[in-house]
C-alpha cells in the first residue's frame, strides 16, 4: 500500500489510521452519521488493498483511497455535508471501475450515488483533450463557452461541482512529477475550465491554488521569475508589514474599532496577470505589499477606511468600493492603495468577517446551506436557472460573455446536449437531437448529403438520440438530396426546427408537379396504413386550409403539411367521435384500472390495494404487487425481503404496479402485417412494440411456406392516432416488411 502524506494519522505500518482520521474530521465538522462515514473509508481502503493484490492500480503508486480522503479534506474546508464527503471518498473507486454505482446506492443511499454519478459524468470534459484531434481548450473562446455550457448542463446539484473542483485540485497537486504531456494536459484543463468555475462560485482559496499551480506548469519560466523576486524581498516585506500592522492597529483601537489585521499574500498568477494587463514590471505591482482588515459591521469598514486614509495618502484611481458595487460572483470588500511608511506603495483591503467568509468559501458560505437536508433544498426549475445564472457569468479575463445566461435560460428549459465534431469542436443541440440535426447544425450541405453516421466510432441509425459527450462523424454521399422520410415526425429523423426548415426549403425548390405527385403518394400510403377509404379529398383540403386537393398534395410533398395531421382530419370526417382514437375521449378504455389510492394496477380487474406494513413503501420507491387471498393487492418495496420471498416461491401472484394518478385512455386497435418470413422477424416486431410502450393484447401469426411469407394480426392498446401512425411507420421500416396497416373490423 502507498505510504500516506504526513498530515494524515497513520498506523505503525505507515497506513492511514481510519479511526484517527475520522476523529480529525469530526473535530473540524459535524458528521450526521459517523458510522456510515467510517464504513465508506473502510470500503475504499479495502478496494485499494484488493487492487494492489491484483495489480490493478490505475497508475504506478496510485491510491483511490488516499485521493478520496484528500478530496474529503478539501471539502471539509468548504464546510460541505457528510453526503459530499462520502461521495468524495468513494468517487475514484467508482471512476476506475472497481465498484459499481448500484452497490454504492444500495449501501450509502440515492443521495451519495447521485453525487458520484454527477461527478463521473463531468469526466467527459477530460475527453476534450484526448483522444479527440486537437485541443479544444486551447482553441477559440467560443469553443470554451460551449465547453463550459456543456459542463454546467451536467450539474443539477452545486455539490457536484464542488466535489469535481476538489478532485481537480488533488489531480493538479499530484501531477508535479508526472510526464510532461500529462502535466500540461491537466494544467490546461484546470486553467481554462475549473479555475474560472471556482472564481464564479466565489471560492477564493481554491481558485488561487488552481491558478497558481496550473500557471506554474504552463508558464514555468515566468512563474519561477516572479517567485524568485518575491522570495528575495520576503524578509524585508514581512518586517515592513508587521510595522504597518502595529501602527494601524494602535490607531484603530484608539478610535474604538475592533479589527482583525493580517498581511495578505498575493498569489503569483494574479501578479503576472496584472503585470501583463497594465504593462508594468514587478516593482510597480502595488499589492505585493498588502494588508487585510476584518471588522464586525459594514459601517466599521468605512470608518476604518477613513483612518487608513488619514494615516497615509491614498493613490488616485486605485480605490474600489466592492461593497456598494459587488463583483458578479458576490465578492464584497473595500480596496485602496496608499503610500505607506518609507514612501512604499501598499494595498489595504477592508471587509466584514461575513464578507471574508463568502470571499473564501463563495457559494458554500451562503447558498448551499440554506438547508442541508435534501428535502429542504430547492431542486426546481427556478433554482436551477439561478444556479446557471451564477455559474455562466465567467471571469472577465476569459472573455465577455454578457447576455449568455439569459440566452441559456431558454436552452436549459429544453435540456441541451453537447456533442463533439471529429475535430473536437463542441456543438450544442436540444435534447433528443439526431445525427441529421447535427449534420444540419454543422452545415446545410452536410445535412443534405447525410447518408449515415458514426457515434463514438460505431455506426448508428440516423434516428439515434445523441447524448452529451458523444463524438459524431457524418457519412455523406455526392448526391446532395435529403430524404422525404426525414419530414415524417413519426419516423423520428429530425427534432430541431432548424433542420426541418432546411429540408422543407430544399423540397420547396423542387417543381410543384413533383411535389404534388410525391404528396399524393405519401398521403395515399398513410391512408392505406390507417385503413381510411373513400375520403373526399377536396373537402379534406378545405378542412386543412388549402383551396384544392392539389394544393394540399403540394404542401405535403414540400414538407409544409404533416400527413399524420391530414389523416387525423380525415378520420374525423369519416367516423363518429366516439369511435375515434382521441386522447380527449375516455370510452372503451381497456387493460388498466385506477384505484382509490395512488397505485396503478395493470392487467387485472379493479382490486383494492394496501401498503405492506413490513416495508412501508413511499411514493417514488420501486414497488411490486402481491395478490393476497381476499385482501386485494399488497404493495411492497421491490427490495423488501417478504416481497422477494413471494417472488421466489409464488411468482404467479406477483403483478406489476406503479405510482401515478389517473391513467391515460387507451383503445384496442388491430394491426395487420405482411412480410417475407425470416429468422428473427417476430422478435424485431415485438421489440418495436415494446419500445413504443404499446400493450399487446393478442398476436397471431400465419406462415405461408410456399411463398415464404408471414401474416400477423396484432391487437395493441393505442393512446392516439399519432401514436398509431408512428408505430406503423416504425414497423414498416423493419427488413422484409411488405405492408403494415390498421385492420378494420
Amino acid at each position: 500500500m502507498v505510504k500516506v502524506r504526513e498530515d494524515y494519522a497513520v498506523t505503525a505500518d505507515g497506513q492511514v489510521d481510519i479511526e484517527g482520521w475520522v476523529r480529525q474530521i469530526e473535530a473540524q465538522t459535524r458528521l450526521e452519521n459517523p458510522d456510515q462515514f467510517r464504513r465508506a473509508c473502510e470500503l475504499s481502503a479495502e478496494i485499494d488493498r484488493r487492487a494492489v493484490e491484483e495489480d490493478r492500480l490505475w497508475a504506478p503508486g496510485a491510491s483511490s483511497f488516499l485521493t478520496g480522503i484528500e478530496m474529503a479534506q478539501v471539502l471539509v474546508e468548504l464546510h460541505l455535508d457528510q453526503a459530499s464527503l462520502v461521495a468524495a471518498i468513494l468517487y475514484r473507486a467508482v471512476r476506475e471501475g472497481r465498484i459499481e454505482l448500484e452497490e454504492i446506492q444500495r449501501e450509502f443511499g440515492d443521495e451519495v450515488a447521485g453525487l458520484i454519478r454527477g461527478v463521473v459524468q463531468m469526466a467527459a470534459i477530460s475527453a476534450i483533450h484526448h483522444p479527440l484531434k486537437g485541443n479544444v481548450l486551447g482553441q477559440t473562446e467560443g469553443q470554451l463557452d460551449n465547453v463550459r455550457k456543456m459542463l454546467v448542463t451536467m450539474i443539477d446539484d452545486v455539490r457536484v461541482a464542488l466535489i469535481k473542483l476538489a478532485e481537480r485540485t488533488c489531480a493538479l497537486r499530484a501531477v508535479k512529477n508526472a510526464a510532461y504531456e500529462k502535466r500540461m494536459r491537466v494544467a490546461r484543463e484546470v486553467f481554462d475550465i475549473y479555475a474560472p468555475l471556482a472564481h464564479r462560485l466565489g471560492i477564493g482559496h481554491i481558485k488561487w491554488e488552481l491558478e497558481d499551480l496550473s500557471f506554474r506548469y504552463l508558464h514555468e519560466t515566468a512563474y519561477k521569475k516572479i517567485a524568485r523576486q518575491l522570495d528575495e524581498k520576503r524578509l524585508d516585506r514581512e518586517g515592513y508589514i508587521q510595522k504597518v500592522l502595529k501602527d494601524l492597529g494602535d490607531e484603530l483601537r484608539r478610535s474604538g474599532i475592533q479589527a482583525e489585521l493580517a498581511g495578505r499574500a498575493k498569489h503569483i498568477y494574479s501578479i503576472w496577470r496584472k503585470m501583463r494587463r497594465k504593462g508594468i514590471d514587478f516593482s510597480q505591482v502595488y499589492d505585493v505589499r498588502a494588508v487585510r482588515l476584518l471588522v464586525p459591521e459594514v459601517r466599521d469598514c468605512y470608518a476604518a477606511l477613513g483612518i487608513v486614509h488619514s494615516l497615509w495618502r491614498h493613490i488616485p484611481n486605485e480605490f474600489d468600493d466592492y461593497i456598494a458595487n459587488p463583483k458578479e460572483n458576490g465578492y464584497q470588500s473595500l480596496h485602496t492603495a496608499v503610500i505607506g511608511p518609507e514612501g512604499k506603495v501598499m494595498e489595504v483591503q477592508i471587509r466584514t468577517h461575513k464578507m471574508h467568509e463568502e470571499a473564501e468559501l463563495g457559494v458554500c458560505a451562503h447558498w448551499l446551506y440554506k438547508g442541508t437536508d435534501t428535502g429542504n433544498r430547492s431542486t426546481g426549475y427556478e433554482a436551477k436557472i439561478n444556479w446557471l445564472r451564477q455559474v455562466l457569468e465567467w471571469q472577465e479575463e476569459l472573455g465577455d460573455l454578457s447576455g449568455l445566461a439569459d440566452h441559456l435560460t431558454g436552452d436549459i428549459a429544453s435540456d441541451r446536449v453537447y456533442v463533439f465534431t471529429p475535430e473536437g469542436h463542441v456543438v450544442d443541440l436540444p435534447q433528443g437531437a439526431t445525427p441529421v440535426d447535427f449534420a444540419y447544425r454543422v452545415h446545410t450541405e452536410v445535412g443534405h448529403a447525410c447518408r449515415g453516421a458514426r457515434v463514438n466510432g460505431r455506426i448508428v441509425p440516423l434516428t439515434y438520440p445523441l447524448k452529451t459527450g458523444d463524438q459524431v462523424y457524418i457519412l455523406t454521399s455526392n448526391n446532395q438530396a435529403p430524404s422525404r422520410d426525414w419530414l415524417n415526425p413519426s419516423l423520428g429523423y429530425i427534432q430541431t426546427p432548424r433542420a426541418r426548415a432546411k429540408v422543407t426549403h430544399w423540397f420547396k425548390q423542387q417543381h410543384r408537379d413533383q411535389n404534388i405527385a410525391d404528396g399524393r403518394a405519401i398521403l395515399e400510403d398513410e391512408f392505406k396504413r390507417l385503413s381510411l377509404y373513400e375520403v373526399d379529398l377536396d373537402e379534406l383540403a378545405r378542412k386543412v386550409n388549402y383551396p384544392a386537393a392539389d394544393d394540399m398534395f403540394a404542401a405535403i410533398g414540400a414538407g409544409d403539411l404533416r400527413p399524420t395531421h391530414v389523416a387525423h382530419v380525415a378520420q374525423e370526417m369519416l367516423e363518429p367521435r366516439d369511435k375515434q382514437l382521441d386522447l380527449k375521449l375516455l370510452g372503451n378504455r381497456k387493460g388498466q384500472y385506477e384505484t382509490d389510492s395512488d397505485i396503478q394496477i395493470r392487467g387485472v380487474g379493479k382490486l383494492k390495494t394496501q401498503a405492506a406494513k413490513c416495508c412501508k413503501p413511499l411514493p417514488g420507491d420501486a414497488i411490486g404487487g402481491y395478490i393476497t387471498v381476499g385482501r386485494g393487492v399488497t404493495v411492497h418495496r421491490q427490495d423488501c425481503l417478504t416481497f422477494l420471498h413471494h417472488k421466489e416461491f409464488e411468482p404467479n401472484r406477483i403483478i406489476e404496479v406503479s405510482w401515478g394518478g389517473r391513467p391515460e385512455a387507451t383503445y384496442p386497435v388491430d394491426i395487420e402485417i405482411e412480410a417475407y418470413d425470416r429468422y428473427g422477424l417476430l422478435r424485431d416486431i415485438t421489440q418495436v412494440l415494446t419500445a413504443s410502450r404499446s400493450n399487446v393484447l393478442s398476436l397471431n401469426t400465419l406462415s405461408n411456406i410456399d411463398e415464404n411469407t408471414a401474416t400477423m394480426l396484432v391487437t395493441v392498446e393505442i393512446r392516439s392516432l399519432e401514436q398509431l401512425a408512428r408505430l406503423l411507420a416504425q414497423i414498416r421500416n423493419l427488413p422484409n416488411i411488405i405492408e403494415v396497416r390498421r385492420k378494420r373490423s
